[in-house]
């Protein structure tokens, strides 16, 4: 089904598509004929990664928003922008933030870092879409970036888990409320899949990948074309009678009875110290590119 034409005449909008995931996620359904709108904090980041991209693919077209999904009325301004270019026929909620972290060590701020992002970040970017779609009576596919910690929870991830696991509910929820409408809501749920983003705040002491190839089924851990596949088969119009649904790709390690980070029990309090401070540079980092 994963024709080159599979999407021509299509329009999706991916948060945080810069980079990692989110990027690979749209280069396959460029490759597959759709034009792309990519948004995130980061406007340099995105304005290369459309040029690259639409410079091996000559003819499709990638544009760039450069917003702060937390901020509610900035997600309104941006897809109502959007929408003056064109109306979207699929929106992927890709954008994340998270880290490793002993849960009574978080600060309300820290909690509200990540479920500001995953969750209201989520349902503001799903929404403003959403009424847009019901009103010009258009359908639409909405597919969101989980883990599979929405079904088992995991510790030292709580803040994520608590917000990943309510996307999963309004997946479901606006699906049945939708579904009427020619709307469709899934989401994968991935395994492990590392990326330079991601990897700097959920493995903060460089360990090795190993840790993750011995607890799975299949003994590696996730490749990106495999996530990409996922996401392009899920928002494809040939399957839309797949509603509602939550899909892991993980090679089966989120049935072997442990959460992602059950291993960290063992770590000591200087582990945790020394684990704050390389994400606390990561942040830093982060930011001074930002500007």
């Amino acid at each position: 089904m994963f024709r080159n034409d599979l999407y021509k005449g299509k329009r999706f909008l991916i948060t945080g598509g810069g980079t990692g995931l989110g990027r690979v996620m749209m280069e396959r359904f460029v490759e597959l004929g759709a034009d792309c709108v990519i948004c995130g904090r980061r406007g340099g980041v995105l304005e290369e990664t459309a040029r690259e991209v639409m410079a091996k693919h000559p003819g499709r077209r990638v544009d760039t928003f450069t917003v702060d999904i937390r901020v509610a009325t900035a997600v309104e301004e941006m897809i109502e922008a959007i929408w003056q270019g064109g109306p979207l026929d699929g929106l992927i909620n890709n954008a994340a933030g998270n880290f490793v972290s002993q849960t009574k060590d978080l600060s309300p701020r820290a909690f509200d870092a990540i479920a500001n992002i995953v969750l209201h970040g989520t349902f503001y970017m799903t929404n403003a879409c959403g009424k847009r779609w019901i009103a010009e009576g258009r359908k639409a596919s909405v597919l969101s970036i989980l883990t599979t910690w929405v079904w088992t929870g995991s510790p030292f991830v709580v803040p994520s888990a608590m917000s990943k696991a309510g996307v999963a509910v309004m997946t479901q929820s606006l699906a049945v409320e939708w579904g009427r409408y020619g709307i469709r809501l899934n989401a994968i749920a991935p395994g492990p899949f590392p990326t330079e983003g991601a990897w700097a705040r959920l493995n903060p002491k460089g360990d090795s990948d190993d840790r993750y190839r011995s607890r799975n089924p299949m003994g590696r851990v996730g490749k990106m074309s495999e996530l990409a596949n996922m996401a392009a088969f899920l928002m494809s119009e040939e399957v839309e009678y797949i509603n509602g649904e939550v899909v892991a790709i993980d090679g089966g390690m989120g049935i072997m009875g442990h959460g992602t980070f059950s291993n960290m029990l063992s770590r000591t309090e200087d582990d945790w110290r020394q684990m704050r401070e390389a994400i606390q540079a990561t942040n830093a980092a982060d930011r001074a590119k930002r500007g």
